[in-house]
């Protein structure tokens, strides 16, 4: 089962892509940030996310989703820009028939490096300890995006934990 994270953002959009196979036989295909100045107008930025989005779909074929839930803030307007950036992300994943699950960055965290207070630091530490990476190959904006993606692989390919499945977006 392959699986995308993504962690989403108007400037920087984080992504993890997993191969999980079990709990002892897994890999980190790619990962990394999706980039945007903040001199581009919002309809770019949106643009090229769901571009880069639609690139790493074609690349690595995933068969499911986790994004991370939207959070609520003090600024209504941040709000609004995360909704968009969100909606232009699940846009094409359900272009591409892909199901995607919504999870806490608490949640996410917990299931991949055991605290939901992990700094991003720590995830990437964990992640190179787990997948025998450079913790230098791990970029921090994707470290959430990495946690999202092997939070879904465990609870999914747990029979005893599919219970604990939210429901597809």
């Amino acid at each position: 089962m392959i699986i995308i994270g993504i962690d989403p953002a108007i400037r920087c959009t984080g992504y993890g892509l997993v191969e999980f196979h079990s709990a002892n036989d897994s890999q980190i295909l790619d990962c990394g940030v999706i980039r945007n100045t903040q001199k581009m107008p919002h309809s770019e930025c949106l643009r090229r996310i769901n571009g880069g989005i639609k690139q790493l779909i074609e690349q690595f074929k995933p068969d499911n989703a986790s994004i991370e839930d939207p959070f609520l803030g003090r600024n209504p307007k941040t709000a609004i820009i995360l909704g968009m950036v969100r909606g232009a992300i699940l846009a094409i994943l359900a272009e591409h028939n892909i199901p995607s699950y919504s999870y806490s960055p608490r949640t996410a965290k917990k299931s991949a490096v055991g605290t939901g207070t992990a700094t991003k630091e720590q995830i990437a530490l964990m992640m190179a300890n787990e997948f025998d990476l450079d913790t230098a190959a791990i970029p921090l904006d994707a470290t959430d995006a990495l946690a999202l993606a092997i939070c879904h692989a465990r609870l999914a390919a747990n029979p005893t934990l599919k219970d604990l499945l939210p429901k597809a977006l």
